[in-house]
């Protein structure tokens, strides 16, 4: 999780709603002649999202697709719904498979985001694993359709439908004139231009170990998206074990790779959505190597030994301050 800071000294009066949609609080913090006019729209837009992305309602564009895999039926579906799967299948790639839609067996299995939870036995989730494979989510983009190959296969975009939302967001204010403000979703942060004096935006990144409202470290940004993903925002312990919401579809369980939160910031916050969970499942070297190889983007590691690292273009943007005195910055690798 990450939660804007600051705010200008005599800022002008923002605009500021709240509303209950994805499984979290959406914040808006918007300055401008039409500010009320673009969240009642951004809301608006969310909720049609929520229907037409979640897997957790009935209808909708995905459940619609996943309804009839294994039939050889192609789905059509609105425009933006196979965009937002052509990312998750490009990211898929990038991130060899540590990102990976086709996980919904195991997240229906595990039942983390319910009042089902339940541990499943390893022979239960070794059946699953054989419905998990992202190249059988087949995209006819010109005609707009898609289908799933193999029967009993299911798409879950929730590690990547807040950050298409996050951007959707960022279109809507821009087409009002809106020129300073954020929305969070959950605390996925998306940030349209500074604050009103033209200063950055101050972006408090979370301790993973801490209660909400206290950071580790502090960035500092204009016109980004800054996506958390961590072992602490959804999660169950039983017998000592942490069993959280992040599936390494390797094992079929919640990944183990030595992060226990990952910061993307991004120019896109769909990136940053699926790039948080893929570095979290890689582990810090990996990650790593993935972040510094994609241009425009950059990231925040936190590790099970309390040491943060960052990628090499963060000098100057990130600011590292534990007030617990528990984590340790590592500069330099």
């Amino acid at each position: 999780m990450c939660f804007a800071l600051s705010a200008c000294t005599n800022p002008p009066i923002a605009f500021d709603k709240q509303n209950f949609a994805m499984g979290t609080i959406i914040s808006q913090h918007i300055f401008g002649d039409k500010a009320k006019l673009a969240a009642d729209e951004v809301m608006q837009k969310i909720k049609y999202l929520e229907d037409n992305l979640t897997i957790n309602k009935p209808g909708g564009e995905i459940n619609k697709l996943n309804a009839n895999a294994g039939n050889g039926k192609w789905i059509k579906l609105d425009k933006e719904i196979i965009y937002v799967l052509g990312k998750a299948k490009d990211f898929g790639a990038k991130s060899n498979g540590a990102f990976d839609v086709t996980v919904g067996p195991l997240v229906k299995a595990w039942g983390i985001f319910t009042d089902k939870f339940r541990i499943p036995p390893a022979s239960e989730l070794t059946a699953l694993k054989k419905l998990l494979n992202l190249n059988n989510l087949e995209l006819d983009v010109p005609n707009s359709a898609a289908r799933l190959t193999q029967k009993g296969q299911i798409v879950d975009l929730g590690g990547i439908a807040k950050g298409y939302s996050g951007d959707v967001a960022k279109e809507i204010y821009q087409k009002n004139g809106i020129t300073s403000a954020y929305i969070s979703l959950g605390g996925n942060i998306v940030a349209v231009g500074g604050k009103p004096d033209g200063s950055n935006w101050s972006v408090g990144i979370q301790n993973p170990r801490a209660e909400n409202g206290k950071y580790l470290g502090i960035v500092s940004v204009k016109n980004k998206s800054i996506v958390t993903s961590g072992d602490y925002e959804r999660f169950k312990i039983v017998n000592g074990i942490r069993y959280h919401h992040i599936l390494d579809t390797k094992t079929g369980a919640p990944a183990r790779s030595g992060l226990i939160s990952t910061s993307i910031i991004s120019d896109l916050s769909i990136d940053g959505d699926a790039l948080s969970t893929a570095t979290f499942v890689l582990g810090l070297d990996k990650a790593m190597a993935l972040i510094e190889s994609l241009p425009g983007v950059e990231a925040i590691f936190v590790t099970d030994t309390k040491q943060v690292y960052t990628t090499s273009g963060l000098k100057g943007i990130f600011t590292f301050d534990d007030a617990t005195k528990e984590f340790t910055y590592v500069e330099k690798r």
